[in-house]
């Protein structure tokens, strides 16, 4: 055997290495970005949950408040 096919067989090799662990970090990427997706939508739906919860908090206390103030008018009259 001559010295450049010993080369081209360990350059070969070399070469399939890095093919089979470049698929491998191709895979592993995608799989993140599912779970990325999957985080992202979670924190989507929380933070719409969080300003329906507000938005309905705000709604119940506005009345509340008014009637505190109202009431404090009346003990202070008295």
């Amino acid at each position: 055997m001559e010295w450049a096919q010993i080369l081209v067989i360990i350059l070969s090799v070399f070469l399939a290495i890095f093919l089979l662990l470049a698929i491998i970090l191709v895979v592993m990427l995608i799989r993140v970005t599912q779970q990325i997706k999957t985080v992202a939508k979670s924190a989507q739906s929380t933070v719409e949950h969080m300003e329906s919860a507000a938005a309905g908090f705000s709604k119940f206390s506005s009345p509340l408040f008014i009637f505190g103030l109202v009431k404090k008018m009346f003990n202070k009259k008295k």
